[in-house]
């Protein structure tokens, strides 16, 4: 073999051990980078994993608590219309009350609402044809134990039971249905506290 074969020969040897130490390190760099990406991967995959576990008890805590909120408001709304069922059959009772009680009853309503003052009071058709007799006496005395007067009108008004007095062009609404309208929050209150304790 000639000097020169021999130096192609090395060179190419050479040439090739070169080569295949680059192809080793390229593989062992790319198995490198690729067990890194993978670290990277599974470590985003965690991240991302507790992440969602996060989400979900979040989410799971907002709908448990949308759950209570419309357990609680359901509730609620029951009681409420137990306690327009009671206060409907309150007010049901007291227009069906007999004749005697019933008038003793706007004897009280009459004391708590006459004015010292000159007025006229006003019934339903109803009540003006069921007022018990020396009824409009009693009118009369509790005005002026007021130190007011009261006159019965003839004409009859449109409302449930009660009446209504009017004292100079002022109306004071003391129907069966108005005092129970405006008593309603406070009877609420104490139907609650007797069915919901």
């Amino acid at each position: 073999m000639s000097g020169l074969d021999k130096m192609k020969a090395r060179i190419l040897e050479e040439a090739q051990s070169t080569a295949q130490e680059i192809t080793d390190k390229a593989k062992a760099d790319a198995e490198a980078a690729v067990q890194a990406a993978r670290e990277a991967a599974e470590a985003e995959a965690e991240k991302i994993i507790e992440r969602a576990k996060r989400d979900a008890a979040d989410y799971m805590t907002r709908v448990d608590s949308s759950m209570e909120m419309q357990r609680k408001q359901a509730v609620l709304a029951a009681k409420q219309e137990v306690i327009s069922g009671v206060l409907e059959a309150a007010y049901d009772a007291v227009m069906n009350l007999d004749d005697k009680k019933y008038f003793e009853m706007l004897e009280k309503l009459l004391e708590k609402h006459a004015l010292a003052e000159d007025g006229t009071i006003c019934f339903s058709e109803k009540d003006l044809e069921r007022m018990p007799e020396g009824f409009p006496e009693k009118i009369k005395s509790i005005a002026a134990s007021k130190g007011g007067s009261l006159t019965l009108s003839e004409k009859p008004e449109k409302v449930d039971g009660g009446f209504l007095l009017v004292y100079g062009g002022i109306e004071e609404n003391c129907s069966i249905r108005a005092v129970f309208d405006s008593k309603r929050e406070e009877l609420s209150d104490q139907v609650n506290r007797l069915l919901f304790r």
